[in-house]
């Protein structure tokens, strides 16, 4: 049983009781069987995007509220709540070699396409690798980086990213530090082109989508983009943003048509 698809079984389970409603009653509203609700409130099946849309006009929030986790349920109507401040624990994550390889190909190739733009600094760097990653995870199934993205204020962060880019540094590429209009900038110049033949087609057809789509917005833009991402959503601050998330997006941040899969999971 998937972590997150407990946790919004029981953000459900906890929106539905406040409002009065049974399993069957819900069901009803939902026009899936009660057995369906039992299931989705126990993490034992997936809820697809047109049923949390459907939840969402059931319970008058938006689907960013019904999955974003790290906020209590209280908080959705309206109440306060005093929490008692988290310890902050250090995350440590054992990086195998394979993937800081393919970390170094992808980051150049990123470079090498759109790090010239003056809006391309480091903040904008670490959400198109999160894209790329979660994007491509959510098509195959498969890890591409398989980088560890933590929960930040500013959005989507590569744990790794640090620690690889001071292994590159006068090597592979050169660390700049400028401003962009009045705001302090790190840019990155690649010193050598990306090993194409460490990246697939397929690989490469998810980095190019990404990387057609996104690299125009400045940093805040980008951040505030990547703050409506279920992946983020459902993260707690300061955690790991789980890769199992990307399969509960909805528009316009999914890659995968569900429709027809998830029919024949559910017949």
């Amino acid at each position: 049983m998937s972590i997150l698809m407990k946790k919004i079984g029981n953000r459900i389970k906890g929106i539905r009781e406040r409002e009065g409603l049974s399993q069957e009653d819900l069901a009803k509203r939902m026009e899936i069987s009660r057995v369906a609700v039992s299931q989705i409130e126990n993490g034992k099946r997936k809820i697809c995007t047109e049923e949390l849309i459907s939840l969402s006009r059931i319970f008058n929030v938006s689907t960013d509220i019904l999955l974003d986790l790290e906020k209590d349920i209280e908080v959705i109507f309206e109440k306060s709540k005093e929490g008692k401040p988290e310890k902050k624990q250090e995350i440590r994550i054992s990086v195998p070699q394979q993937n800081i390889e393919k970390f170094k190909e992808v980051l150049l190739y990123i470079l090498e396409k759109v790090g010239s733009k003056s809006n391309v600094g480091q903040t904008v760097l670490y959400k198109l690798l999160y894209f790329i990653d979660f994007n491509y995870y959510e098509k195959f199934e498969e890890q591409l980086i398989g980088a560890t993205y933590i929960k930040n204020h500013h959005g989507p962060t590569p744990k790794e990213f640090t620690r690889i880019v001071e292994e590159m540094e006068g090597k592979e590429l050169v660390k700049i530090q400028d401003k962009y209009f009045q705001y302090p900038r790190t840019k990155y110049i690649p010193l050598r082109n990306p090993d194409l033949s460490k990246l697939s087609a397929r690989e490469l057809s998810v980095i190019n989508d990404v990387l057609n789509k996104l690299p125009d917005m400045n940093a805040a833009q980008i951040s505030d983009y990547s703050h409506n991402d279920v992946p983020w959503l459902a993260a707690e601050k300061g955690k790991v943003i789980e890769y199992e998330s990307v399969f509960y997006r909805t528009t316009p941040y999914s890659v995968r048509e569900y429709n027809e899969e998830r029919e024949e999971e559910f017949v």
